[in-house]
């Protein structure tokens, strides 16, 4: 069963930057299409940034030229690099395969934009 362990959230002033980590446990991660998604309280689940095995990126437009998605094949790691943020980027943000979600979900980090 694969483990997703999310970190690097927090509460940041609107404008500010964040860069949140996930790293996986599941072997065979270097040909997974991975996926950065949020869930804003009241809301659905939303993707907001990909990155497929070779690097080709995706972001949602709400995101785009403020988010970079990267990723470290060799640490089994997905990284968001958030800036300007604003706060209805507020969310806890989840990763997970792209288009098709592992059955498990890890935790989760909380991003908290406000004055």
């Amino acid at each position: 069963q694969v483990q997703l362990v999310e970190s690097g959230g927090g509460l940041v002033q609107p404008g500010g930057s964040l860069r949140l980590s996930c790293a996986a446990s599941r072997s065979g991660f270097s040909l997974t299409t991975m996926g950065w998604y949020r869930q804003a309280p009241g809301k659905q689940r939303e993707l907001v940034a990909s990155i497929t095995s070779g690097g080709t990126e995706t972001y949602a437009d709400s995101v785009k030229g403020r988010f970079t998605v990267s990723r470290d094949n060799a640490k089994k790691t997905v990284y968001l690099q958030m800036n300007s943020l604003k706060p209805e980027d507020t969310a806890v943000y989840y990763c997970n395969a792209f288009p098709m979600p592992f059955i498990s979900w890890g935790q989760g980090t909380q991003v908290t934009v406000s004055l």
